[in-house]
């Protein structure tokens, strides 16, 4: 089903935070194996996330954010005697974090016309603060399930 990669295991803490969650981030934020520059957009982001919430730690910031947006239930497929049910399940820890990560750097993503560092850190700021895109994705998810909740007997 999911393969399994070294990456969780061998994976070092970020050489300015000492946090495993950052170097994840800036490992998923990584395009075409330049990771001083996904470190430089990441750290970039850090620096404006603190002038934008003073009085917190950027890399506390960024975790909270990160926490806010970890769905707790999703959607899954599961076909029963022909169909195909929306059936509610609840999310693992480890899913849990990679869609949060994907889901902050979908939004970036998705907004053109200025740095990535700099979309990035609003992104950061707007998920603490529980609005913005990535927020939205996670709302839409729990509607989701919660409008599938008939279907939760099928859930095994």
């Amino acid at each position: 089903m999911g393969r399994i990669t070294a990456s969780r295991k061998m994976l070092a803490k970020d050489p300015v935070h000492g946090s495993l969650l950052a170097s994840k981030f800036i490992n998923c934020l990584m395009h075409d194996g330049k990771k001083s520059v996904a470190q430089g957009v990441f750290y970039g982001a850090l620096d404006i996330v603190k002038e934008k919430v003073p009085g917190e730690e950027p890399i506390e910031v960024f975790t909270r954010a990160v926490e806010n947006v970890k769905p707790s239930i999703e959607v899954r497929s599961k076909r029963v005697g022909g169909a195909a049910y929306q059936v509610p399940m609840q999310v693992n820890r480890n899913r849990q974090q990679s869609l949060a990560i994907r889901w902050i750097l979908q939004s970036v993503r998705e907004k053109k016309g200025r740095a990535t560092h700099e979309k990035l850190a609003e992104e950061i700021v707007a998920a603490f603060n529980r609005e913005g895109a990535a927020i939205t994705k996670r709302e839409n998810v729990h509607r989701m399930a919660d409008a599938n909740k008939a279907f939760a007997h099928f859930a095994w």
